[in-house]
């Protein structure tokens, strides 16, 4: 590993193919100084991150590449979005998106080895990728990012080059206080939690809520994707089982978060193949998948993804948990949303979807008025369950008349 400054970076990145791919730290771990430097550097290139946040590059000769969109490539003309469940997403760079560069954002070494810290999710297969085409890695080494473990580690003689900062996180604030609604759904699905669950899932109101409704829990075990500060609060709470290790592929949190886990070998970072892997999920004691949508169908159909028809996220993990936790022994997949859009000023629960599926076959869906258990139940059932205990009452009546219509009733 090799420490330069932006000026000799260029000159390493010049080097690149005619419009390179430079897979990038996504999410809350971009390597700006990396970022800018490789944007002056090069003028055709194929930015690739998963979530990007505001501030990425985006003018002609850029392609925003993805395969989930993040509020950073949302509506770009550049956007270039490649469907995929993420646990499928390292696969890709071997077979159809082959990496010309990695750049990634660490925690100083020690004992000559990186940290990822914040973020390991598909990196380790981005590296390995790159390694095998002969490309290069750079790593932005920020002595404020944490240093964690598990696949979080990387020897100093995979990265290529080195370029020292030292710049503070994105963190996240106190945030709103959690609306009505959202404490509600949080407690209905505290209830269907049980004691010594594997929980997963991610950030956001009705997330925040449900860990908040659970503090009274023992035993609980955290397989996830991504985690924040509900989960520290657990811990300080007592209501994680203390001799499991807690199992994640990013964060994104707050200073106290990421001063918790930097040297916590409780924390394990693990690669996307294996947090998302839904063998690995199924294999988690009471797994249970708690995600959310845009709107959901009479079908049991979740629409996670789409816009308009427009590409607003993707499928994230949700279809890998989904899976995984449905065969876990005592395992359920739940989806928990509002049941009216405040933006939209329209239902969630929908007659049939017009937009693509991003999952189905959920054990139950959960809003602010009740919970409706999908499997095991016919599609009669199902239609029912959703109309009279989840969506908004002012839609019911005509919910019935469209179930009726489509052969549900």
């Amino acid at each position: 590993m090799i420490t330069v400054d932006t000026t000799g970076l260029a000159r390493a990145l010049q080097a690149l193919p005619d419009q390179p791919r430079v897979v990038v730290s996504g999410n809350h771990a971009v390597p700006w100084e990396l970022v800018r430097a490789a944007d002056e550097a090069l003028p055709r290139w194929t930015l690739h991150a998963l979530n990007g946040p505001p501030g990425l590059p985006d003018r002609e000769g850029i392609t925003l590449e993805t395969c989930f969109v993040g509020p950073g490539q949302r509506r770009s003309p550049r956007l270039r979005y490649v469907p995929s469940r993420l646990s499928l997403v390292p696969m890709l760079y071997q077979r159809h998106l082959p990496v010309d560069a990695v750049l990634l954002h660490c925690a100083p070494p020690r004992d000559g080895v990186l940290s990822l810290g914040l973020e390991v999710n598909v990196l380790p297969a981005a590296i390995e990728a790159v390694r095998e085409r002969g490309g290069i890695v750079v790593a932005q080494v920020n002595d404020q990012m944490p240093y964690t473990y598990g696949d979080a580690l990387v020897p100093v003689d995979q990265v290529d080059y080195a370029v020292e900062v030292s710049q503070p996180l994105p963190a996240a604030g106190d945030g709103k206080q959690l609306g009505e609604e959202a404490r509600e759904i949080g407690a209905r699905v505290a209830a269907m939690v049980p004691e010594g669950a594997t929980l997963q899932m991610g950030i956001g109101a009705v997330p925040d809520a449900v860990l908040a409704a659970v503090t009274e829990h023992r035993g609980l075990r955290i397989w996830t994707e991504m985690f924040s500060d509900g989960v520290l609060a657990l811990d300080e709470l007592g209501a994680l089982d203390a001799e499991h290790p807690l199992t994640t592929s990013f964060l994104f949190g707050s200073q106290a978060l990421y001063d918790w886990v930097d040297g916590n070998r409780r924390v394990h970072m693990l690669r996307t193949e294996r947090t998302n892997d839904p063998a690995l999920i199924a294999r988690q004691r009471m797994m249970t998948s708690i995600n959310t949508a845009l709107e959901v169908d009479l079908f049991g159909q979740a629409n996670a993804s789409r816009i308009n028809a427009r590409i607003h996220s993707g499928f994230g993990g949700q279809t890998d948990f989904i899976v995984g936790a449905l065969h876990s022994p005592g395992g359920q997949a739940i989806i928990a949303l509002r049941s009216w859009h405040p933006k939209a000023d329209v239902s969630t629960i929908v007659p049939l979807l017009d937009e693509p599926v991003t999952s189905v076959q959920q054990s139950a869906i959960v809003t602010e008025h009740g919970t409706a258990p999908l499997w095991g139940r016919s599609e009669r059932e199902q239609a029912l369950g959703l109309i009279d205990s989840c969506a908004h009452p002012q839609v019911r009546a005509e919910l019935h008349e469209e179930a009726h219509a489509l052969g549900l009733t």
